[in-house]
């Protein structure tokens, strides 16, 4: 409703304005010394050209028509955007930031545990250690390096 009436005034003051325009009938183009060229409704020197510009009066049941159309595809598009899923608001970018974050420091404390430990060991079902072979160390601490890589970068 508010969009329709600034519409409606909006289209009122522009007809206005262009009636008032058609008052002015005479304008004039003339270049000053420095080669600029100005226009205006009074002639400044002998060197000023009258132009010949002609006008109509403006269809207000058109600029209306128009300005409507305006108003109702721009509330469609609204409608439109309002049907697309929303983005993450800033708070769940922040928690996933802080989530990232954790998760990085875990990542590289753990990276650092297998890098220096001479020994790498996994828990079994039963809760007993079970020391890794040098290729199971080797891939461990791959698989912490890509952890790092990933939640890090």
């Amino acid at each position: 409703m508010r969009n329709r009436a600034i519409a409606i005034v909006t289209a009122t003051l522009l007809t206005l304005f262009v009636a008032s325009g058609a008052l002015a009938s005479e304008i004039y183009k003339w270049t000053d010394a420095e080669g600029n060229v100005h226009y205006g409704d009074v002639p400044v020197s002998a060197q000023s050209e009258r132009l010949a510009i002609t006008s109509k009066p403006t269809n207000s049941a058109q600029v209306q028509a128009t300005t409507q159309a305006r108003l109702d595809a721009g509330a469609k598009q609204r409608e439109e955007a309002a049907k697309l899923p929303a983005g993450p608001t800033p708070e769940e970018l922040r928690a996933e930031a802080e989530q990232r974050a954790e998760q990085c420091t875990s990542s590289r404390t753990q990276l650092q545990k297998f890098l220096t430990s001479r020994r790498i060991y996994r828990m079994d079902d039963n809760g007993e250690r079970v020391y890794m072979d040098e290729a199971e160390m080797q891939a461990t601490r791959e698989r912490a390096e890509n952890r790092v890589e990933e939640y890090c970068n």
